[in-house]
């Protein structure tokens, strides 16, 4: 396991209350390290933070730590299913509808 991934799975698992839910993909290619991060639905919040800025954080710190070893490396967070994007969008009528 290299630091990079070792370093967001210590904080990511720190954050979250699901901590045994956190899984992280590692990935190397031509463009540098891919680090996919899944965590659990209800932890989404935590991981991302208000206007994405605790997501920003630790994408900054990865990026520092990735320096230290010639790298570059990326955060990709994996959106869970049942997130608030896949639910399903109503019509004004439909909800005019339901309401009455």
């Amino acid at each position: 396991m290299e630091q990079d991934h070792q370093f967001l799975e210590y904080v990511v698992k720190a954050l979250v209350d699901n901590p045994d839910d956190v899984a992280i993909v590692r990935s190397v290619d031509e463009m540098g390290v891919l680090l996919t991060l899944t965590v659990n639905a209800a932890d989404m919040g935590k991981i991302i933070g208000r206007d994405g800025n605790i997501a920003k954080a630790i994408r900054t710190l990865l990026r520092v730590v990735g320096m230290k070893h010639n790298a570059r490396v990326n955060l990709k967070v994996n959106e869970p299913v049942g997130g608030k994007r896949e639910q399903e969008v109503k019509s004004l009528e439909q909800v005019v509808e339901e309401l009455g």
